[in-house]
């Protein structure tokens, strides 16, 4: 990823904009188990206190990888309970990077976070239209089915 995603301009702006960047070898004697790193490149998303919320193993192509970078950071907030924050950051992929191939989780965590926050059904059943519309097929369709039973 050093020869083609990293040098990119819209990646280089997206790890500077969300995250702080720390490269450890696989090989590292204390941090490669410590982060269970069995392969290169492995992209590890934690929050402030060290928890992991995200994992991705192997290549990620330039155009990609500023969507991942967000997913990343919207499931720490997600995980973390700020669910605001983790729409906006799924939001962000599903508007700027709707076809990127983080993007139904993204849409599936956005409409997730929404109802949690109002516990309207309605953001339910939008994450199921939207991925028979958009993503059908993906793994997050499926697991959005279930909320087609929602609709009256």
């Amino acid at each position: 990823m050093d020869a083609v995603s990293y040098p990119q301009a819209a990646v280089i702006d997206s790890i500077n904009d969300y995250v702080v960047a720390v490269r450890v070898p696989a090989d590292h004697a204390e941090l490669g188990p410590k982060f269970r790193i069995k392969w290169t490149p492995t992209l590890v998303f934690l929050d402030t206190d060290g928890v992991e919320h995200h994992r991705s193993l192997g290549f990620v192509a330039p155009e990609e990888l500023p969507a991942l970078v967000l997913l990343g950071v919207g499931k720490a907030h997600f995980n973390r309970a700020e669910r605001q924050k983790a729409a906006e950051c799924f939001d962000r992929i599903a508007q700027q990077h709707p076809r990127t191939f983080v993007a139904p989780e993204a849409v599936y965590l956005r409409g997730v976070s929404r109802y949690i926050e109002s516990h309207d059904g309605g953001n339910l059943i939008a994450i199921y239209d939207t991925m028979t519309e958009k993503y059908p097929g993906t793994e997050w369709a499926m697991r959005a089915d279930p909320y087609r039973l929602l609709k009256k």
